[in-house]
Parts: structure tokens; sequence; C-alpha cells
């Protein structure tokens, strides 16, 4: 059951994500149900390639498929008066979906017995995937690639789930939570990773 709701949360969350991303980039309705599939489903497809899990697994998911269907509709049909506040709240809900879909993730390698590596990699894959397809398609660079910490919280909830922890729905619950405070709190007050650039900095600001 937790594996489920966890996958409701993700998949909800993403394809609001994806549906947002493709109306500020002003694409036509076809493309903001493109990119909100895709965001909600990009990275659980990558996972199963990496892991040996058949692609056409994505395909039994019908009710998934509802699910982003309905938030991909509601928030194209949502006022314009509201979608102006995005900003805040599609932060939010990018956090939620990565902590779910990382923890998805890695719950699903661990089930399959796989070393922690493969449960880690898992995580990240299915957390991040789908949002890193969904910024190359919008022409925009993923969030996984900036200097802000994006990636990294996808990595802690694999190690933990790989290491044990999430024995109990009260323990994923609460890594759940750890992980989309983590990354709410990270954009919030700017967390950086260290950057080293190609390029000398005064000349590169003289250019």
């Amino acid at each position: 059951m937790t594996w489920e709701v966890l996958s409701m949360i993700g998949t909800a969350a993403f394809a609001i994500s994806g549906a947002i991303v493709a109306m500020e980039e002003e694409y036509d309705i076809f493309g903001v149900y493109i990119l909100g599939i895709v965001t909600a489903f990009g990275g659980g497809a990558i996972r199963n390639l990496l892991i040996g899990v058949p692609v056409s697994a994505l395909w039994e998911q019908g009710l998934y498929f509802q699910i982003a269907l309905f938030f991909i509709t509601a928030v194209f049909l949502f006022p314009q008066r509201l979608l102006k506040h995005w900003n805040r709240w599609g932060n939010i809900t990018d956090a939620i979906g990565l902590s779910a879909f990382a923890i998805q993730g890695a719950l699903y390698a661990a089930n399959m017995g796989h070393p922690l590596s493969a449960v880690i990699v898992a995580a990240v894959l299915t957390g991040s995937g789908g949002g890193i397809i969904r910024d190359v398609l919008a022409r925009r660079k993923p969030l996984v690639l900036r200097s802000e910490i994006y990636a990294v919280w996808a990595i802690i909830g694999g190690l933990a789930i790989g290491l044990g922890w999430g024995q109990s729905p009260l323990e994923l619950y609460t890594l759940f939570a750890a992980i989309t405070l983590l990354r709410i709190l990270s954009y919030t007050y700017q967390w950086r990773l260290p950057t080293r650039s190609f390029y000398d900095r005064d000349r590169h600001l003289e250019q």
C-alpha cells in the first residue's frame, strides 16, 4: 500500500511539473500532455531498462496514466491568475515528486535483490530521470546537472533503503517527508555543491 501511495504522489507531482513547464514554454495542448506524461513516467522507464525490468511493464500502469492525465488536464484548465503563483508551488511539487519516486525506485531495486549500488542508481534515475527528460525537451539546463543540490537527496533516499531503512510504512513516510523537506530547504536557502569553471571568471565576465 505504501508503494502505491508513493507512486501516486510521484506521478501526480511530476505530471503537474511537466505540464507547467510546457505551458511556461508556450507549448500547445499536445505538448503539455506529452511533457507531463514524459516527466511522470520517463524516470521509471529508464530505471526499468537498467535493472532488467521489461519496458512493457510501463504500459500495465493504467491507473497511474489516468492519474497523470487527470492532473495534466486540471493544470491546463486552471485559472491563469492562479498559475502566476506557480514558481513557489512548482518547486514544492517537484520536491514531492523527487522524494516519492526516489524511494519508489529504491524499493523496486531492493525488492529485486539488487546490491546497494544498484538501489542508489535506481533511486536517482527514478527520482530525477523524468525531470531530466522534461528539461531537455523544454530546452532547459537539467536541475540535476546544476550546482543546486537535487540528485543528492535521491542518493540519500536510495542509501537509506539499501541499508535496510524503510521496513515499515512509518519509516518510509518519515524518509519521504525528510527528503522532501531537505529539497525544499536546499532551494529556499540556495544550498549549492562546489563548482569549478573551465574559464577564467574575470575574463568570462569581461566577454
